[in-house]
Parts: C-alpha cells; sequence; structure tokens
C-alpha cells in the first residue's frame, strides 16, 4: 500500500497502534464517538437503533463554543430511519452541525432510494442518470457473497461515492469563514463492503500481493488477494483525498493552527478465522487506525499506550477550550499528545448486543461471544476466552483456565 498523506501525518504527528473502539459497528461506534461515552451509555446498542436526540454531543459543545461545525458523508447517527433529506440536512442541527450534508452508507443507500432516492447521494445519481447502472452493480455485490465481486464500479470517477462525498467536504471547508475557528467530519463510505473500486484504482492495486487471512480457506488465494487489492485501493483513494484536505487548510493560511486527526468507527475481518465484515471482539474489527498532528502535538512519535476511540471527543473539546460533554466517560488525549504523560488509559473497553471485551494492552477478555471459527453465531451464553495477545497475537488458544486471576481481574473491568 502507498499512503504518502498518512504517512506524512505520522512525521508531523503521533500515530497510536493501540486504538480500540467502543463497538465494533457503525451507529453504535459513531453514537460513542458523539457522546463520549461508553457502549451502552448512549441508547444506541446496534444499527437498529437512531442517536436520542436529548443526549449531548461533543459537536453541540463545538458550536457552543463558537466553532462552526460541519460534517459530510455517512454520518449515521440515525441509522434506523432510512430517510436523510435530499439535501442531507435532517437532523444536522439537533446533533450540533451548522454545516454539512449527510448521506446514506453504501448499503443503506440501496436499501432507500432504489425508486426514490431518500439520501442526497442516490439523488446525486438520479440526477445523473447513473443510477440504474449502479443499483443493477449493488444488487449483485450486495448480496450474500459481496466480497466475491472485485471487477469495477459503473461509475465514473467523480460520482463514486467516496469521491462525491470528499467533493462535498471541500465545499464545506471553502465555505467556513476565515475569521471563524470551524471543525471538519468527513465520514467516508470506504473501506467497506461491497469491496467496489473505480476503473482508476483497479490499474493501480491489480499486481498487488498480499499474506493470505489468518486460518482461512474459504476462497481461493487469488481471490482473497483480488478482495485485498481492493480493499486496499479504498484506503488510499481516502489517502489521497487526506492530502486534498491538507492542501486546502495549507491554501487558507491555516495549517499551522489545524489538528488533524485521521480514524475508524471500526476495523473489517477480511477473511481471518473465516469472518468477514465487522461486529465481533477480534482485533482486526476492534482496533482501528489513529493519526492526530496540529500544533503543539508531539511530532513522529509512534506511541503505543492504550485509547479508546471515545478519547476523540474530550481531546477535540480540550484544544478547542469548549465545554466538557456532561457524564462522558472519554478522557482527552492532549497530555499524550503533548508529552506530559506516556501512558493514558490502563484498559479500554468495546461491545455489542450480548458480548463484551476488556483489553489492557496485553490480556483480552470477551465475554458472551462464541470465538470459534467453526461457529459464526453469537452466543450469549458462550464461555469466558482470555486471550495472551503478547504471546498470541492472532488470538487462537484461549487462557482462560491457565489464568483465572486475570480472568476475575478482567472481569471486574467489564463494566454494563
Amino acid at each position: 500500500m502507498k499512503t504518502p498523506n498518512l504517512d506524512a501525518l505520522a512525521k508531523a504527528g503521533t500515530r497510536f497502534t493501540k486504538c480500540t473502539v467502543a463497538s465494533p459497528l457503525c451507529a453504535p461506534s459513531r453514537a460513542c464517538l458523539a457522546s463520549g461515552r461508553e457502549y451502552g451509555r448512549n441508547g444506541v446498542r446496534n444499527n437498529g437503533n437512531d442517536y436520542p436526540l436529548d443526549l449531548p454531543t461533543f459537536y453541540q459543545a463545538l458550536r457552543e463554543g463558537g466553532y462552526r461545525t460541519g460534517a459530510c458523508g455517512k454520518i449515521d447517527l440515525h441509522k434506523a430511519t432510512l430517510d436523510w433529506g435530499i439535501d442531507g440536512k435532517r437532523f444536522l442541527p439537533e446533533w450540533g452541525f451548522t454545516d454539512g450534508i449527510d448521506n446514506a452508507g453504501k448499503i443503506d443507500a440501496i436499501l432507500s432510494g432504489a425508486k426514490e432516492p431518500r439520501d442526497p447521494y442516490m439523488a446525486y445519481l438520479h440526477q445523473r442518470g447513473l443510477a440504474t447502472a449502479h443499483l443493477e452493480d449493488f444488487r449483485r455485490r450486495s448480496a450474500k457473497q459481496s466480497y466475491l465481486y472485485t471487477d469495477p464500479t459503473p461509475l465514473p470517477e467523480e460520482a463514486y461515492c467516496d469521491n462525491w462525498v470528499a467533493q462535498n467536504g471541500i465545499d464545506i471547508l471553502r465555505g467556513f469563514p476565515q475569521a471563524r475557528p470551524w471543525f471538519l467530519q468527513v465520514n467516508f463510505t470506504g473501506p467497506h463492503n461491497p469491496v467496489d473500486i473505480t476503473q482508476r484504482m483497479v490499474k493501480l492495486c491489480r499486481r498487488r500481493n498480499f499474506p493470505q487471512p489468518f486460518e482461512s480457506e474459504e476462497y481461493t488465494a487469488e481471490r482473497h488477494t483480488a478482495i485485498r487489492q481492493n480493499y486496499t485501493a479504498m484506503v488510499e483513494n481516502i489517502d489521497r483525498w487526506v492530502g486534498a484536505f491538507v492542501e486546502e487548510v495549507r491554501r487558507r493560511g491555516e495549517l499551522e493552527n489545524t489538528i488533524i486527526v485521521y480514524s475508524s468507527d471500526h476495523g473489517e475481518m477480511l477473511g481471518d478465522h473465516e469472518r468477514w465484515g465487522k461486529s465481533v471482539p477480534f482485533q482486526p474489527a476492534t482496533a482501528v487506525p489513529l493519526y492526530i498532528s496540529g500544533p503543539g502535538i508531539d511530532r513522529g512519535v509512534v506511541s503505543d499506550a492504550l485509547v479508546s476511540h471515545i478519547d476523540l471527543a474530550a481531546t477535540f473539546l480540550d484544544f478547542a477550550a469548549a465545554p466538557k460533554l456532561k457524564e462522558a466517560d472519554s478522557l482527552s488525549l492532549r497530555p499524550l499528545l503533548t508529552g506530559k504523560i506516556k501512558t493514558h488509559r490502563e484498559f479500554v473497553r468495546s461491545g455489542l448486543d450480548r458480548w463484551r471485551m476488556v483489553f489492557d494492552g496485553r490480556y483480552k477478555l470477551v465475554k458472551g461471544f462464541d470465538m470459534d471459527s467453526s461457529k459464526k453465531k453469537r452466543a450469549g451464553d458462550a464461555k469466558p476466552v482470555l486471550y495472551d495477545l503478547k504471546v498470541d497475537p492472532n488470538e487462537t488458544s484461549n487462557r482462560s483456565k491457565d489464568a483465572p486471576n486475570q480472568v476475575e481481574r478482567l472481569t471486574a473491568l467489564l463494566g454494563p
């Protein structure tokens, strides 16, 4: 993979190697970030729940602190309600945004906008006469084996969803006045299944080879490689846009006074343990990238400190000198980013539906989930599983019987 812009962010700031999401699923993860609360404390249990409008967000706090607050792309705070408004502005003021365009995710756009668009992206495709071709393509890709289709999308480059989202973000940024502080969150739809990429992206990725998934013989090596080629091409496309946003901030003359963060709401199994997507307690799903650079932030640091994705909420408010969120679990990363401390949390949590996970940087305890790769269904009564990631990074050996003291210690930290 070639990610020159992310590499540049890492050199200019801090890259975290142990960032964990509070929940490895779109809507709960984004709700945890918005509220600065752990999973189970914000009313969004899964993708079937909308974010409670009476629950404060850090976006509101930034707005109250004098910021223009913008967002575009897949905000995903009302995933249960498949209606974003053709202009993409439904609920934006209630969540705390002054500017923005909220659009559906990849699959939600197809589910909601086949006949009549209910989000701005599908409205754009209908207007361009591209909706039929996109719908037919995605109906094929969104079938049970959606990862298998690695051929290019029929959409032109500018109509590819992540490119359309990014251009919206550039336009929003250009509309911010120079004399007022601003916050902008760009929510790309990728990298995410279906693994659709453009003709340009196909040409860049097809000759690459990658390690095969761990403990998976589901598909041929050639098929697994093609899937990973597409996935990494999505990442590289986002990296390209990261560079475009950095350049736009530089053009505004604000680069020396802007904090830039790159992260994700969940990971991706990509066939490891014969699993795909997210929603599981394995590291590929719960661990996410986190790059932070900006004024006062230590440069060229690779930190193995334990951090939670929700800590971004308190971090933004800390740097902005904005009001803190009440009853939040988020802890500002600012002392860590400025070199005042080297450790941040003693443990991090993640959860979804009936399972809970706690990780202390070495030991990971999971309760309520069947981790056996041959049993792909979740089980609320599954026995506790303890992994020692220092000696077992691929999470293959349950050490719960060998280390009962660790199980007891971590069980007390699981939370609600």
